[in-house]
């Protein structure tokens, strides 16, 4: 959820009011990468370097912690904006949305027991507390049914109540019954069914989600927003990356790039070219074609 692009989220407040919003988790332990060199000699001599350096911070009380900014834009300013907002491979300038610190993520734990710590972790972007809601971003919306699709798949049908999944301070009430590895008491002898007379669990309305207008033909159609796909990928290259980033850019794609076909290479670098005219011929040249 950090760099060139992320999902937006939906925050509305108790008057009805809806914000999109950005995520972002900014390490504050700094950025320090690998070259390519340097990883394919690390991969085979010391595969799990990353995994230990992390253990062993948190256990010598160095704990890792990443600061959590927003960026808020209302839900207006959305219909006017001169790109599609929901598209989760642009950025929203800060210049127009600024980002506020809002809170840390900070690692200060290691799991006791990996499997059941680790190996049983379920998360979802689908997993949302009042006033915050999903997004019309499609992308996202792909996620919200697919993450709980393939923990159901991988951890069981009751695997929300895994001591890792279960909500903290709450109780979830519902008519969720059975089901293989249902290792509590299964809501004993109440109603499995809605509504009914002996006080089972009902829906609470004043933490219904405020309803946002939506427009557009229901069917497959070819996608007209004003868009560039090519300006925030040449801004990226040519203002943000060092005379370094650039040189490793180019050395990580043509050193994978050259096992295509030739029409692949000239296809893609024309790509390149239309993000940047250097990034683009710079590829080129690395690929030994001519644009």
């Amino acid at each position: 959820m950090n760099g060139y692009g992320s999902h937006t989220f939906k925050w509305y407040n108790q008057d009805g009011e809806i914000f999109w919003v950005k995520y972002h988790f900014k390490t504050d332990q700094g950025i320090q990468n690998l070259t390519r060199e340097e990883a394919e000699r690390m991969k085979g001599t010391d595969p799990d370097h990353a995994t230990r350096d992390l253990s062993n911070a948190i256990k010598n009380g160095e704990f890792p912690s990443w600061t959590l900014q927003v960026q808020i834009m209302p839900a207006k300013d959305a219909e006017t904006y001169r790109f599609d907002v929901f598209d989760v491979t642009k950025v929203w300038p800060h210049g127009d949305y600024p980002t506020m610190n809002i809170g840390k993520m900070v690692l200060n734990r290691n799991p006791s027991n990996y499997f059941a710590e680790v190996e049983q972790a379920a998360f979802s972007p689908a997993n949302f507390v009042p006033g915050i809601g999903a997004s019309p971003d499609k992308m996202l919306q792909g996620r919200l049914f697919a993450y709980h699709d393939a923990h159901r798949y991988r951890l069981g049908p009751n695997y929300l109540l895994l001591p890792v999944n279960q909500p903290k301070g709450v109780k979830a009430k519902n008519y969720q019954r059975d089901g293989y590895m249902r290792f509590d008491g299964n809501e004993g002898d109440a109603p499995n069914y809605y509504p009914n007379s002996f006080g089972g669990p009902e829906p609470d309305a004043q933490v219904a989600e405020p309803a946002f207008d939506v427009s557009g033909k229901a069917t497959r159609q070819p996608y007209t927003h004003p868009n560039s796909d090519f300006v925030q990928p040449g801004n990226l290259y040519h203002n943000v990356m060092t005379d370094m980033d650039r040189e490793h850019l180019i050395g990580n794609i043509v050193s994978h790039l050259c096992k295509a076909n030739k029409d692949i290479q000239l296809r893609q670098a024309q790509i390149f070219y239309k993000a940047d005219t250097e990034y683009g011929q710079r590829v080129a040249e690395g690929l030994g074609i001519k644009l």
